[in-house]
């Protein structure tokens, strides 16, 4: 039961999120034109933000604001088109909401001014690796961090579930080394992200042998292609599937959960918590 004790996320701004005892969804806010399954449905921000208030009655505690593409063949977009898609959206949404709010990049001049916008998480898809200045404004900050294992244009070991462990130790120790308290720290699997069907199904079967890395764990399987994979569907039909993995992931210690359909997943993860809770009392 180890990965469903109490632990409290520190964010930036003076906020906090308990994790383990019942699922945290965040909410994925796209505001690009390119997305694989959403781009372009929110990208002015008045779209945007209604969207993410839709996703937070729906039971949303995160909205993870998101200005550039990551699906594979995606054209990079410069910092300050980044910026201005998503800095507008923040700023709204901290006005509007008490949502706790995300930023999705990998840049450490986009994630400064994201916070200062009101972003209390900075969600690094390539876990502090790939912007040498990122981890030292992470700490800066005081901002929570989501360190994500990314096995895109670089030699993998052949065994998955040992290149999560290589890779995202490289990324503790770079975090260590900058300052980051580890009640700051999230580590994310990285569903997807060069890995191929097979290897996906792999590292969801042997999830729990992450408990071993002792941090809180999130996933973002939601409408990725190994869904379709398995059901056959294409990337705005994947739904269901992404609910089922919810489900399996959770029962194996996954604490947060990003997905596009906020709704279908809580009511599966609310399922699922049922077990989770059970389970403590027994």
């Amino acid at each position: 039961m180890q990965m469903f004790e109490p632990r409290q996320w520190q964010l930036a701004h003076g906020r906090h999120l308990e994790l383990g005892p019942r699922a945290v969804i965040m909410g994925i806010l796209n505001v690009t034109p390119d997305s694989f399954s959403d781009g372009g449905f929110f990208s002015d921000t008045a779209s945007a933000v209604e969207h993410a208030k839709s996703m937070i009655a729906d039971g949303a505690a995160i909205v993870d604001v998101g200005g550039e593409s990551t699906r594979p063949g995606s054209a990079a977009v410069s910092a300050a088109e980044e910026e201005s898609r998503v800095l507008p959206v923040i700023e709204a949404l901290a006005r509007d909401t008490d949502a706790i709010i995300s930023v999705d990049t990998y840049r450490a001049s986009t994630a400064r001014k994201a916070v200062a916008a009101g972003a209390h998480i900075v969600n690094d898809i390539w876990g502090l690796q790939h912007d040498p200045a990122m981890a030292v404004a992470v700490a800066a900050l005081d901002a929570g961090v989501v360190i994500m294992h990314n096995s895109r244009d670089r030699q993998t070991a052949p065994d998955p579930v040992d290149d999560q462990f290589d890779y995202l130790k490289s990324s503790l120790d770079i975090a260590a080394g900058a300052g980051i308290p580890n009640e700051r720290i999230v580590l994310d699997p990285g569903f997807g992200f060069g890995k191929d069907a097979q290897e996906n199904i792999a590292l969801m079967e042997r999830f729990d042998e992450l408990a071993a890395l002792d941090f809180p764990l999130l996933v973002a399987t939601s409408r990725k292609r190994f869904i379709g994979h398995m059901t056959g569907r294409d990337s705005g039909d994947r739904d269901a599937g992404t609910a089922a993995t919810s489900v399996i992931l959770r029962l194996k210690g996954a604490v947060l959960f990003r997905v596009h359909d906020v709704a279908i997943n809580m009511d599966a993860l609310n399922v699922a918590d049922a077990i989770v809770a059970r389970r403590a009392s027994s």
